[in-house]
């Protein structure tokens, strides 16, 4: 049955609304999409790169397989638990995670048991030893994290982060009203009442929490996510704006300018860093010596603007936030 869910907002609900940028509410879509086996418009080239380091992980027949139905549903919201802060790192929500309550996720197991009709051997260990095995979800998570999403965080976040500034810029402007009616078509603010379309369950303050946290995502689709797990405040993850040209190539049309700052080598690998790789791929892609590129990635690296990230017996070197800014600086 589809319903049409009524939040009420009290001023002190008002005064909480706020914006989050979080790394769990990637992981589920994109883990999703990269088991769904079907082409994406936007995520094609990601897909690429990272389905066979998923494959060579084991991570298609691990615990993220029974947590995350491949088509779409239910996800356990012990996953998602509520940001503290803005912009929370992986590790601090793997924490979060770790502590859920023995109880909260049993719930959620069964109400996964529900949708999908059973659960797989792995999950019916959980729900029997939720504090024992909890840290071996996790440890898969950081794993599935570092060869997926880490690599191209920086690029992800720039996205992510450009969404909030428009929003804050609309409710600055024309208040908190209109960012919400602007948020997603299923979505409308009317007598301080938000309203979402579509539903297959009510949502009402006594189900819900406080306030509402509004998360911006690359990979959640064209869709509304929540999360409804009180006392927390309720989650609202919605696709960012921008998504579309996460993936397009951003070509240096000045790297001499740069090249005389840091010399021809390094510039080429940054340039090369647009898609993340490993030493050996530069070396062959570039020309240069294994030894070479291994000794300016490490330049690049105490410098900032290259970080590393481990995924199974290779490292995938990646620009950072620093590195992206500094070469669009050199392409103005």
């Amino acid at each position: 049955m589809v319903v049409l869910a009524e939040l009420a907002f009290s001023t002190s609900d008002l005064a909480q609304v706020r914006f989050a940028v979080s790394p769990m509410w990637e992981v589920a879509p994109s883990f999703r999409l990269l088991r769904s086996g079907t082409a994406h418009p936007v995520h094609q080239p990601w897909v690429d790169q990272v389905r066979p380091r998923l494959v060579a992980a084991g991570l298609d027949r691990g615990w993220l397989c029974e947590l995350i139905p491949p088509t779409g549903g239910y996800v356990p919201d012990f996953l998602n638990p509520a940001p503290a802060g803005p912009t929370p790192t992986l590790a601090a929500e793997r924490d979060a995670i770790r502590a859920a309550p023995a109880d909260r996720v049993r719930q959620d197991l069964d109400h996964l048991a529900r949708h999908q009709g059973t659960l797989g051997p792995r999950l019916r260990a959980l729900h029997n030893d939720p504090q024992g095995l909890l840290a071996k979800v996790t440890a898969e998570i950081e794993t599935y994290w570092e060869l997926a999403l880490a690599p191209y965080w920086a690029r992800i976040r720039a996205v992510l982060d450009t969404d909030i500034l428009y929003r804050a810029r609309l409710a600055a402007e024309h208040g908190t009203g209109h960012l919400l009616n602007d948020l997603h078509t299923s979505l409308s603010w009317d007598n301080n009442a938000l309203r979402m379309a579509r539903r297959k369950q009510p949502l009402t303050r006594t189900t819900a929490g406080t306030g509402l946290l509004l998360i911006p995502s690359a990979f959640t689709g064209p869709g509304l996510r929540t999360r409804t797990t009180p006392p927390d405040p309720p989650q609202l993850a919605y696709q960012a704006r921008g998504v579309g040209s996460l993936w397009q190539a951003r070509p240096v049309t000045r790297a001499d300018t740069l090249s005389a700052v840091l010399g021809r080598s390094r510039t080429l690998l940054l340039t090369e860093l647009e898609i993340p790789a490993s030493t050996t791929q530069l070396a062959h892609r570039t020309g240069l010596s294994p030894a070479g590129v291994s000794q300016y990635l490490t330049a690049l690296r105490n410098a900032g603007l290259v970080s590393a990230h481990r995924a199974g017996r290779s490292v995938l070197y990646a620009r950072t936030t620093a590195a992206e800014v500094l070469l669009q600086a050199a392409s103005a």
